[in-house]
């Protein structure tokens, strides 16, 4: 039999192990009857007529006054499995470093009557080892993994008492506030945070009443402690990978720059000359503090969807390390950041076409994702393959349609675009391929020459490719595939050499899922895929294209170039751009048509990008209403839309996810009109 902190009592049942009450456990007690009846007030125990220890009375004051049920005969709170299995990996550090001291501890706690929990830092249960017998009876109470134990549930134990205070505590027999857990006793001590010194989690020592022994708070305070310790060790290593991650990144930052790292959770792990940020709150950049919401799944795009739009960044990247996702860092611009002139960038001239009127096209841009879709932009157009662009609307696909066509093999070749939205199903087919007279109803009497003819010997450019119908998408593919047209209505084979740049703002794999894409297609025009990053993911590349559509649309009406204070800057910077590049132009096309004085400030532009009304909630595809008007329709839209957000539009998972089957659920977002996914 193993050494024991306690006394090993063999082959006693729980119930047995109950000592009888001594004279001071009695009197507590009764002390206890008098107070839940109110025949005994604070000021008398307080006077010490009862015989209740002072942090007792005040955790009865705390559950009273939280209307906690005297006669409770357990935690009214258990988690589901799935929760329970959700909130374990969330707190997956804590339980890593809670480990040693369980192993060392276990062999101590098997037969001894006592079991030793784990809680988060809301009491909710997470591990528990010991006893067989006092686990099974641990479960009669909800004293088990799941089980919920703050103050305001249950009322006064000792990882409640110990949670409420932050500081160690133990809760006695009937000195606990419900009359279920009198038969219990319960040593705890709260586990602090290495990075903020917040209350991380609880650990717990419990029992029957036999198992009590003056050393049972000691114990638990330095096994407390010994977890601190490995949560501090891990904190350490994990800081040392992400700035070893840092060095082997591509993010660049100047020796002004602020640097600071986050772990996989969204906490600041690591900063760095973030005192001299302009116009920040030192205690922002805390360590310790959650920046943002993060999850190992995350992408790029979403990560920089997730910095706060108040933030101010530079770039913002994820760091990995052996092939994981560890966490990011995100880089803030020195003071003189936005003073400094952004010379070093890439920027692409398009000249237009012969014998169309149009204005030069210049793509701009010093992202790392934007400098690699120009670079397959380039490579598309010397192997002559087809091409897939995608991103969200207004980010300029069609710019990189026309980035193609310029590096065509062919000097002056055709480039011919065509919107597969803007056409109806039943003229889309003769508009692409072409019809004879009387094809179909509508057609042109004496026939007509489809796109792709006109097209041949250059580019063709299908915009919006996902809206194609479905019985005119394997006549495509026969196109492509074949080289040749077939007009509608007709059998004589056309041979045609034409490069097809596809566009879309829809995440065609899923819409391959749902039925609404042909997969063989999909390979077939995915060759070379070029996506196209949202402007909020493209870092300074903001002043870039600000700088870039001031000069050019001062010039086109004839006014001098506007003047951008920081202020104005700066909230150009944070605001989230739904509409990407279209969006910011028209935003300064505005400014240069309407503003009287060249000199900008953040006062000057619209209330949309100063001021956006956090209050308004938008339901689905529907307007924007004030969340006080929203009725049952308007959020279970939402909550359909936000689902389809956090997994990416991947439907199966969503429809998991909100306990619904798939056709209920495409009913719903048919029904509403919301968005599946881009």
């Amino acid at each position: 039999m193993p050494t024991s902190y306690f006394t090993t009592q063999n082959q006693v049942s729980f119930r047995k192990r109950r000592i009888s009450s001594s004279g001071a456990e009695r009197q507590t007690m009764r002390s206890w009857e008098q107070y839940v009846e109110g025949r005994l007030d604070t000021n008398d125990i307080e006077r010490g007529l009862a015989g209740v220890r002072p942090e007792i009375l005040k955790s009865w004051d705390r559950s009273k006054g939280l209307g906690i049920s005297a006669l409770s005969q357990g935690s009214p709170k258990k988690l589901t499995a799935e929760n329970i299995n959700s909130l374990t990996q969330k707190n997956q550090t804590l339980v890593t470093a809670a480990k040693s001291a369980f192993a060392r501890l276990s062999p101590h706690l098997a037969e001894s009557g006592a079991i030793l929990i784990l809680t988060d830092k809301n009491g909710t249960i997470i591990e528990a080892i010991g006893d067989p017998q006092t686990i099974d009876a641990g479960r009669d109470i909800k004293l088990e993994i799941g089980g919920v134990w703050a103050e305001g549930v249950i009322g006064t134990n000792g990882i409640g008492t110990a949670l409420s205070t932050g500081t160690p505590a133990y809760v006695h027999a009937s000195e606990h506030f419900c009359l279920g857990i009198k038969a219990w006793t319960c040593a705890a001590a709260p586990i602090f945070d290495p990075l903020d010194k917040s209350i991380a989690g609880v650990l717990d020592l419990s029992g029957p009443p036999a198992i009590f022994r003056p050393h049972n708070l000691a114990l638990v305070v330095a096994a407390a402690r010994e977890i601190e310790i490995a949560l501090a060790e891990g904190l350490r290593e994990e800081r040392t990978i992400l700035l070893e991650a840092l060095i082997d990144s591509s993010a660049t930052h100047s020796s002004t720059d602020g640097i600071v790292l986050l772990n996989r959770a969204g906490r600041i792990v690591y900063n760095r000359n973030t005192d001299r940020i302009p116009s920040r709150r030192k205690q922002e950049f805390m360590i310790g503090r959650k920046l943002l919401a993060m999850n190992p799944e995350m992408t790029g795009g979403q990560l920089a969807q997730a910095i706060p739009r108040e933030l101010v960044i530079k770039g913002v990247e994820l760091l990995k390390s052996g092939g994981e996702t560890r966490g990011a860092v995100v880089i803030l611009p020195g003071q003189s950041a936005s003073r400094e002139p952004l010379t070093k960038h890439r920027s692409i001239k398009i000249a237009p076409r012969t014998g169309v009127e149009e204005d030069e096209i210049e793509i701009v841009g010093n992202c790392p994702k934007m400098l690699e879709a120009m670079d397959f932009a380039r490579r598309a157009a010397e192997a002559n393959v087809t091409v897939l662009v995608q991103g969200e609307t207004g980010v300029g696909k069609e710019l990189f349609a026309r980035l193609i066509h310029s590096h065509h093999k062919k000097k002056n070749a055709p480039y011919v675009a065509v919107n597969c939205a803007a056409i109806s199903n039943d003229l889309i087919g003769g508009e692409l391929f072409g019809h004879v007279a009387g094809a179909f109803t509508g057609a042109l009497r004496e026939g007509k020459v489809g796109k792709f003819e006109l097209a041949n010997g250059g580019v063709i450019c299908l915009d919006e490719i996902g809206d194609m119908p479905l019985e005119l998408q394997s006549y495509l593919l026969r196109t492509l595939e074949q080289r040749a047209v077939y007009r509608i209505g007709c059998n004589t084979r056309r041979a045609i050499d034409v490069q097809l740049v596809a566009m879309t703002n829809r995440n065609l794999r899923h819409d391959i899922e749902e039925g609404n894409f042909r997969r063989d297609l999909f390979y077939r025009i995915s060759a070379i895929v070029i996506e196209v990053p949202p402007l909020r993911e493209r870092g300074d590349d903001i002043f870039l294209l600000i700088d870039q559509f001031n000069r050019t649309l001062s010039r086109k009406f004839g006014r001098s170039p506007l003047v951008f204070d920081d202020s104005a800057r700066t909230a150009l910077s944070t605001y989230r751009w739904p509409g990407n590049v279209r969006e910011l132009r028209n935003t300064i096309e505005r400014l240069c048509l309407l503003s009287t004085s060249e000199r900008i400030s953040m006062w000057d532009l619209p209330s949309d990008i100063t001021s956006p009304d956090d209050d308004l909630i938008l339901p689905g595809g529907r307007a924007a209403v004030p969340a006080d008007k929203l009725n049952l329709d308007d959020i279970e839209s939402i909550a359909i839309q936000r689902a389809i957000e956090l997994e990416n539009g991947n439907l199966s998972k969503v429809a998991a996810s909100l306990g619904i089957s798939r056709p209920t659920l495409y009913r719903k977002i048919k029904l509403y009109g919301l968005d599946r996914g881009k």
